[in-house]
């Protein structure tokens, strides 16, 4: 998965580092093979400095003025094309791995979704596609920089590969 170095400071006051390892909530999800997602910080106000405020996560839709940061993998279309893949069961791991978000992706549309949110994307590896309400589409590869202004929108893997993707969420209280 990733790496994640969180620095903090110590009771004397000494710049430390108080976490390096693996983001505590990481999920490898079991009924998408290959898709996976790591929180790797969230905000709220007011933010408590050096505590790691992962695991008590809620919802992965931050309100306004709150931020989430994460990686998501996402597995090459060919795993949802798989006769022995379960969209039930799958849709079932996303509600449970990414409560808040998981409902606003849209049932008769897979893949759609809208957030009020403003979102800034890193593509770290592979190639995925971002595929807009409007027919519009582009295609990023590692090092792409995305800025989704809260719109209806898809990603999609097309490639044979995984996608790595690194988003920073920020509640916007709306579509921006």
């Amino acid at each position: 998965m990733v790496r994640r170095v969180v620095t903090g400071v110590s009771q004397s006051g000494k710049p430390v580092i108080v976490s390096d390892g693996e983001p505590p909530v990481t999920l490898q999800y079991t009924h998408t093979p290959g898709f996976a997602r790591s929180l790797v910080w969230n905000t709220a106000s007011p933010a408590v400095a050096s505590a790691d405020p992962t695991e008590a996560l809620e919802s992965y839709v931050p309100a306004p003025g709150e931020t989430i940061a994460l990686t998501i993998t996402f597995p090459p279309a060919s795993v949802f094309a798989d006769p022995s893949w379960d969209p039930v069961a799958a849709g079932a791991e996303q509600l449970a791995g990414a409560p808040g978000l998981a409902e606003l992706f849209e049932p008769d549309n897979p893949g759609m979704h809208t957030t009020p949110t403003v979102d800034y994307g890193v593509v770290l590896s592979g190639e995925i596609v971002l595929d807009l309400d409007g027919g519009e589409t582009a295609l990023l590869v590692p090092g792409d920089l995305i800025v989704q202004n809260g719109t209806r929108h898809a990603w999609r893997n097309n490639g044979t590969e995984p996608a790595t993707v690194f988003f920073v969420l920020i509640g916007a209280g709306g579509t921006a």
